[in-house]
C-alpha cells in the first residue's frame, strides 16, 4: 500500500485532566507549542482533514484551524464518544472519506507513517478496524475505525453501556499495528506535570535523530 485511503484524523482532547489540576492537557505548551498543535500537526501531514473532539466551552480552541466538535453523548462517557462524534461528523461532513483515525491530544510523538500502517494491517489482516501498540503496550485510543461503524457504536454506548474502547473492539476484527517503544516512545502521553517534564527530554531526543 503506497498511500492509504482517504482518512480523517481526530484530535481526542475531551479528557478531565484530573492529574493536571483540572488543566486543559490539549493547552499546555512543550517546546513552545500546545500539545494540541503538535497532535494536529502529525495528524494533518497523513489525513485528508482533521478534528478536535472536545467538550466545554469551545472558545478556549479560539484559532484553531480545525473543527471542534463535543461528544454527541452527555455526561463525559470517555474517548468512546469522541471516536463516535468523529464518525458521525465524517458521515455527515465528509461523506467521501470512509475511515477516521484517532489519537488523543496528550500524545505528542504519534508516528508520522500511523495512518499508512494501521491501514496497512487492516488490509493485510481483512480486519475492520486496527489500533496501535508499542513493545508490549497497546494504545485503543490510537485507533483506525471504518465510518460505518458508527450505528453499532452509538448502540454500544448508548443502549449497552459500552464504555471501554479496548470492550467495543473485542467485539469485532481487529488487527495491531506496532511501532518500536525505542529510541522515543511514539505513544507516551501526558498525564502529570512529571509526564510533561520528561516529554522536554523525549522532545529533545527526537529531534537529535
Amino acid at each position: 500500500m503506497s498511500l492509504p485511503p482517504p482518512t480523517l484524523g481526530v484530535i481526542l482532547a475531551g479528557g478531565l485532566s484530573r492529574r493536571m489540576g483540572g488543566n486543559d492537557k490539549a493547552l499546555l505548551l512543550l517546546t513552545g507549542r500546545t500539545l494540541l498543535e503538535h497532535a494536529t500537526e502529525r495528524l494533518a501531514a497523513q489525513c485528508a482533514s482533521v478534528i478536535v473532539s472536545a467538550n466545554g466551552d469551545p472558545s478556549r480552541f479560539r484559532g484553531m484551524l480545525f473543527p471542534v466538535i463535543p461528544d454527541p453523548i452527555p455526561d463525559h462517557p470517555g474517548p468512546l464518544a469522541g471516536i463516535l462524534a468523529a464518525l458521525e461528523w465524517s458521515a455527515a461532513h465528509r461523506p467521501d472519506i470512509a475511515w477516521i483515525v484517532s489519537v488523543p491530544a496528550d500524545t505528542p510523538f504519534v508516528p508520522r507513517d500511523l495512518v499508512l500502517r494501521l491501514h496497512e494491517a487492516c488490509s493485510e489482516t481483512r480486519k475492520s478496524m486496527a489500533y496501535a501498540a508499542s513493545g508490549s503496550q497497546a494504545h485503543f485510543a490510537v485507533g483506525l475505525w471504518p465510518v460505518s461503524l458508527r450505528h453499532d457504536l452509538r448502540q454500544a454506548l448508548v443502549n449497552q453501556g459500552v464504555r471501554s474502547i479496548r470492550d467495543w473492539i473485542s467485539r469485532h476484527d481487529h488487527a495491531e499495528a506496532s511501532w518500536p517503544a525505542e529510541p522515543v516512545e511514539p505513544f507516551f502521553n501526558i498525564n502529570t506535570p512529571e509526564d510533561l517534564k520528561y516529554a522536554e527530554t523525549l522532545a529533545q531526543q527526537e529531534r537529535a535523530e
